[in-house]
């Protein structure tokens, strides 16, 4: 199977919480926290991400100017609709998107005030 065939099972994967996944073209790896169970076209850089254990060695080139705004490691990532969160477990320059749109760093919650 060669690797285009590899990336594209991965665009057709259901999510399931602790699926772990790497970019394509940058150092950024995920791990899925929450996810509905649905089917997501996981992009970082602007090309498919690949499941950890399909480690083929050399990254396939470098994320797109559109798509290199990078990540951070220890945020968590979240779908524009909620239906995924993500937690980046290893930082790299692209930028986590689904469906085509760009996942926002999900926000701290308050904590309750203490009177």
């Amino acid at each position: 199977m060669n690797e285009r065939a590899e990336v594209t099972a991965v665009e057709q994967l259901v999510m399931k919480p602790g699926t772990r996944l790497r970019s394509t073209v940058c150092q950024t790896q995920v791990i899925a926290v929450r996810s509905e169970g649905a089917r997501y076209a996981l992009t970082c850089g602007g090309a498919p991400m690949a499941l950890l254990t399909q480690q083929d060695g050399a990254q396939a080139g470098q994320p797109g100017p559109a798509s290199a705004s990078g990540t951070q490691l220890g945020k968590r990532y979240v779908s524009a609709d909620g239906s995924l969160e993500l937690l980046c477990t290893r930082a790299g320059s692209g930028t986590l998107a689904v469906d085509g749109v760009a996942m926002q760093v999900k926000a701290a919650k308050p904590l309750p005030a203490s009177d």
